[in-house]
């Protein structure tokens, strides 16, 4: 990566293409969000109890033009495990600006991170760790509508 690039603290390019972002914005929405293919995978599948789960999500335009996907707020993306957002149930907020998640003609974006195998309860004020069983991970395009996403599952225990 050129050193005068920056990456974000999500790992997406904070550069900004102002063409890209324009002409992105003649391509309808309902367009640009089908054009827009997600992948989640993991590590392995297989996970020991409170062991960490290592996620990669890849977002990839599939159109040879740029395209822009609008947000109702200011998440661009975000990931569940078995419905939970970021395995906790915490209310999560976020400001109700919109904003866009912008692509160039066939860019694809990678962000890896990790679950740390526990799920975050408010009640308890803890983070407990996932009982043995099969979880599904989820990743989205947080759209107001049906959103693009990729789910795949991990065997705790």
């Amino acid at each position: 990566m050129p050193s005068d690039e920056r990456v974000a603290r999500h790992g997406l390019d904070e550069n900004r293409n102002y063409l890209a972002d324009i002409l992105g914005k003649f391509v309808p929405q309902s367009i640009a969000q089908r054009a827009v293919h997600v992948a989640v995978e993991t590590d392995k599948q297989q996970y020991d109890p409170g062991e960490a789960v290592e996620i990669t999500a890849k977002f990839m335009n599939q159109l040879p033009v740029p395209i822009t996907v609008q947000t109702p707020r200011q998440r661009l993306w975000g990931w569940r495990v078995d419905g939970e957002l970021e395995a906790s149930d915490e209310a999560r907020y976020t400001r109700s600006t919109p904003n866009s998640f912008s692509f160039r003609p066939r860019e694809r974006k990678q962000i890896d991170w990790q679950w740390n195998g526990r799920f975050g309860r408010t009640d308890e004020g803890r983070w407990v760790t996932a009982e043995p069983r099969e979880y599904v991970i989820d990743v989205f395009i947080a759209t107001a509508d049906s959103s693009p996403s990729a789910t795949t599952t991990v065997q705790i225990g």
